[in-house]
């Protein structure tokens, strides 16, 4: 069963119509984020210990490196580690600590590090940031991993040679920010659900990347479209508005 956009909706204009309904409904929400954050704990914590000491046989006995599957074990407990830690943050992506942000900087600083991660690759990088970006009011690192989580995206796409874009400049009440690649793009019947948690259609994913980023920018009070050409690439448009609404 899939939580669409629309549901979003109706939730937000059941808990409008009433004060009972928003304390009932934001209680209901508020526990479901506490379970999920709790199972994900102590899931975690026992792997953690599973992983730990895999490392330790392996440095007491580098003999099991040879066995035949003991390579896909060591994946399996990362892959799932890693899992946890994107259901972490999915579940706690509308959680916001809001402050002032320099968003010129803020992508600035994002830009140049990403640039040196494509260092030893054929992929090109560039970045126009309209000098007049002005100052909003979000979550810098919720903010900053969901721009990241975009651009590792438009890496992922790009196979040896190719490009990539970031352009954000200010438009009326709202900074809008593409990311743009000459990649693989993706295929029209995949589009509706590519933000949908658990969905994934990369050989690798966990499914919750792209819906991470769909929860942070509606968090924010702004929103996310994609425009895609299989074979010639991709467009994730990001609005968000200068004023964040903590009723939102």
């Amino acid at each position: 069963m899939t939580f669409t956009a629309q549901d979003t909706q109706r939730l937000n204009k059941l808990m409008a119509d009433s004060p009972e309904n928003k304390e009932l409904l934001t209680k209901l929400l508020d526990f479901h984020q506490y379970t999920v954050s709790k199972i994900s704990h102590e899931i975690r914590n026992p792997l953690a210990l599973v992983y730990s000491t895999l490392q330790l046989i392996e440095t007491t006995h580098p003999e099991v490196l040879s066995i035949k599957h003991w390579h896909y074990m060591r994946e399996d407990v990362e892959y799932m580690t890693m899992l946890l830690e994107e259901l972490s943050r999915y579940n706690n992506s509308e959680r916001l600590s809001v402050t002032e942000i320099n968003m010129r900087t803020c992508l600035e600083h994002l830009s140049l590090s990403f640039a040196a991660s494509l260092v030893d690759t054929d992929i090109e990088f560039t970045s126009k940031i309209d000098p007049n970006l002005p100052v909003m009011r979000g979550d810098k690192i919720k903010l900053r991993e969901m721009f990241l989580n975009l651009l590792k995206n438009a890496k992922d796409a790009v196979s040896s040679a190719g490009t990539i874009t970031l352009h954000a400049y200010p438009e009326g009440n709202n900074i809008i920010i593409l990311i743009s690649d000459t990649g693989c793009g993706i295929a029209s019947e995949d589009l509706d659900d590519i933000f949908t948690p658990f969905v994934t259609h990369k050989q690798e994913g966990s499914g919750l990347g792209l819906a991470i980023v769909q929860k942070t920018a509606d968090a924010h009070g702004g929103f996310i479209q994609v425009q895609s050409d299989p074979g010639r690439g991709t467009t994730f448009s990001v609005t968000l508005p200068i004023q964040y609404d903590s009723q939102h």
